[in-house]
């Protein structure tokens, strides 16, 4: 559960075009902020995080993402105001705040939350881990044979890596990288046990920084089989001594500096884009600080040193009255403690898929639904090793965004191109924090002759769309998966998502024509079922809400369900208004970002948002249109969520659901369920504030928990 935004969508914020009727008051403007919604978001993630109710480590889990996605915040959306004001640009964003205002707003709402953060876990998470066998130790605590442990395990395996770095006039204060753990202290010569001949070179007290390596897991194991565990700062500064000797060191005091992260290629010098890529990754290390995170208990003077030297202001400096840098903890995720954790999920086969010997002739007759992680993702990669290893399969092309470091669907195309078939992968290396990771993939695959390809210098390729080639009776014959999820079987299991296995000729010929517009820059732009941006989802979809409202107007249903991550484009937000006065009812199930303001009276009457946040990650998106009512109703899932960059700026894909079964599970069942949902959902009011339907482990309906129990299958 991860943000995964860019700046971009900062430089195109500002309001575009007429503006919808604007309400009397003030606090009824039309737009929602972005940044605040997102914390709004957030906040959700934390309500999880502090649900007694919920196994331990699960709540662990949900404090390890509250931080996580706030670095990831940090180090794109915050970084990119800061960056406005540095380069004077000016513009309001849609709700009317300066980038100031909305820093200010930003750090009024977080820092309350954060308190929130690390008291519960202090107070309530740490307690329940003791009572449950897992304790955090201080070093001062222990016993001189925990001591003793521990000290050993310093000399064997810290003390050779560790480089303190002192800071004077011939030593500049020192680079502290993003995100990286550091203790700061002083130092001062003792001056009893310096030699004589060296009592010149140590005369003045000196910071000291030392950075905690990452190598190391942070929970030091003092008896790792009866779950006892001492901080890693804690053992090195109780050894200190060791690297300074004949000085006096003071306190040693935690700190992490969070820096902007976002990658900016210019679109002139994407010839090569992998190298480009990797120039702009080396230089990623040498962003601006946005945020230093301190121990609550460092001195006021330390604090000034470390801002001054580097390069920050008093305002982004927040003290942490406890555990710095949370999703270390997640160390505990690991162990083998059940009761502690969720019912592991039970995954079946989609129904049409049981008790199948070839799942081409399966796809010819019908297609197939995947809903993740209620089937499981190995459902879609044995797909793709059969259709590596049938002989009669003659071509594989795939779009990867998010693959995962031992990726079962990358094997299976390198052993494809092995067995002659011409294999295409797409590999979006511009995936926000995985590049590295696809950057590796893409050399893996060229070397072994896949023809690999890095899409469009200028759009960012986030759809999910598989094509198979097949030679049948001496014609060929194309099968496609749509999805709204990456080809990473780690995320499978965390997120909700849906696929689509067709054979549908149109939308294959469509799939045909999307590879060629990626791959060879192909200019068509008619497409015959796929809704495909650039070229005509923006426009597809603002007709599909017109019609809607159309059909209300002239006395026929007119109904609107989206489930989907993020709605913050304003041309759509507006037509959404448009369609509500006319009195088309709208539910929007937007688990994130909404910038859309619903339930005010004459623009937003008839529209309602809420965000469901559970178990699994929500990342599914779903889009139902009721066309007039009958069975003239549409149905599409895909990658695109209702966001400027999803229109604009990324190769997105919306497919429509032919199947009249598998249509009618979508209308009647899913989207349903989630609008019932009472356990996992808020409602989002008209002050921009989300309410909870019912709390966790009170009655009511959990759709997640339903979906599990039912052991989905189409």
């Amino acid at each position: 559960m991860t943000l995964r935004e860019s700046k971009e969508d900062m430089a195109a914020a500002e309001p575009k075009h007429s503006e919808p009727e604007k309400p009397e008051k003030t606090d009824q403007r039309p737009f929602f902020n972005r940044e605040l919604s997102w914390i709004e978001f957030n906040r959700r993630v934390l309500d999880e995080a502090t649900d007694d109710s919920l196994p331990l480590l699960e709540r662990l889990k949900f404090l390890s993402i509250f931080s996580t996605n706030l670095d990831e915040f940090f180090m794109i959306r915050v970084s990119g105001l800061k960056e406005q004001i540095a380069e004077g640009i000016g513009g309001l964003s849609p709700d009317g705040r300066t980038a100031s205002e909305q820093l200010s707003e930003i750090d009024k709402r977080l820092r309350p939350m954060i308190k929130r953060q690390v008291t519960y876990l202090k107070e309530k998470l740490f307690p329940e881990l003791a009572k449950a066998g897992i304790t955090i130790e201080h070093y001062s605590d222990l016993s001189a044979k925990d001591k003793k442990i521990l000290d050993k395990y310093f000399r064997n395996e810290l003390f050779p890596i560790l480089t303190p770095q002192a800071v004077d006039a011939s030593h500049p204060f020192p680079y502290v990288s993003n995100l990286s753990l550091n203790l700061g202290l002083y130092i001062e010569p003792d001056r009893t046990q310096i030699k004589s001949n060296l009592r010149h070179l140590f005369r003045t007290k000196r910071f000291t920084r030392i950075k905690l390596p990452p190598s190391v897991p942070r929970l030091v194991p003092i008896d790792e089989k009866n779950g006892r565990y001492a901080l890693l700062e804690e053992v090195i500064s109780a050894n200190v001594h060791e690297l300074f000797p004949n000085m006096k060191t003071s306190e040693a005091f935690l700190f992490r500096v969070t820096r902007d992260a976002d990658i900016e290629l210019r679109e002139d010098e994407a010839g090569d884009l992998l190298r480009n890529l990797e120039l702009e990754l080396q230089r990623r290390r040498d962003r601006f600080p946005v945020r230093l995170e301190v121990s609550a208990a460092m001195p006021n003077k330390m604090i000034k040193l470390l801002t001054s030297g580097i390069g920050m202001g008093e305002e982004e400096v927040y003290r942490i009255e406890g555990f710095v840098d949370i999703p270390d903890l997640m160390q505990l995720y690991s162990l083998d403690r059940p009761r502690l954790k969720e019912i592991p999920l039970s995954t079946v086969l989609p129904a049409r898929l049981q008790k199948v010997e070839n799942i081409f002739d399966v796809i010819k007759k019908q297609d197939i639904l995947l809903h993740h992680p209620y089937n499981a993702f190995n459902t879609i990669s044995e797909f793709i090793d059969t259709a590596a290893e049938d002989p009669s399969v003659e071509a594989i092309k795939i779009c990867l965004y998010r693959t995962g470091r031992d990726s079962p669907v990358v094997r299976s195309l390198m052993r494809a191109v092995d067995l002659g078939k011409q294999v295409t992968a797409l590999v979006e290396l511009k995936a926000r924090f995985d590049e590295e990771n696809n950057i590796e993939w893409a050399r893996r695959l060229e070397k072994q002759g896949v023809h690999v390809v890095y899409g469009i210098s200028t759009l960012k390729t986030h759809c999910k769309v598989l094509l198979v080639v097949r030679r049948e009776k001496d014609k060929l014959a194309r099968y496609v998966h749509v999805a709204t999820g990456n080809y990473n079987r780690v995320t499978s299991r965390m997120y909700t998502d849906l696929g689509l296995l067709t054979s549908d000729e149109e939308i294959a010929e469509d799939a045909t024509s999307l590879f060629n517009f990626l791959t060879g820059y192909s200019q068509q732009d008619r497409y015959k079922r796929m809704m495909v941006a650039p070229l005509n989802l923006r426009a597809r979809l603002s007709d599909l809400i017109k019609r809607e409202r159309k059909h209300k107007q002239e006395g026929r249903e007119g109904r609107i369900i989206i489930k989907a991550n993020s709605l913050t484009d304003d041309d759509i937000i507006r037509e959404f208004y448009r369609a509500s006065k006319a009195g088309v009812e709208i539910d929007l199930i937007i688990r994130g970002i909404c910038s859309l303001r619903p339930g005010v009276q004459g623009m937003s009457d008839n529209i309602r948002v809420r965000s469901i946040v559970g178990r699994f990650l929500e990342h599914s998106r779903v889009y139902y249109f009721a066309n007039g009512g009958g069975d003239k109703d549409e149905i599409f899932i895909g990658s695109s969520d209702m966001m400027q960059r999803s229109f604009d700026r990324r190769v997105e894909v919306l497919v429509p659901i032919l199947d009249p079964e598998i249509k009618a599970f979508l209308r009647d069942r899913l989207l349903p369920s989630y609008l019932d949902d009472q356990v996992n959902s808020s409602i989002l009011n008209l002050d921009g504030s989300y309410k909870k339907v019912a709390p966790r482990g009170k009655s009511g309906f959990d759709v997640q928990a339903s979906f599990i129990a039912e052991k989905f299958g189409i």
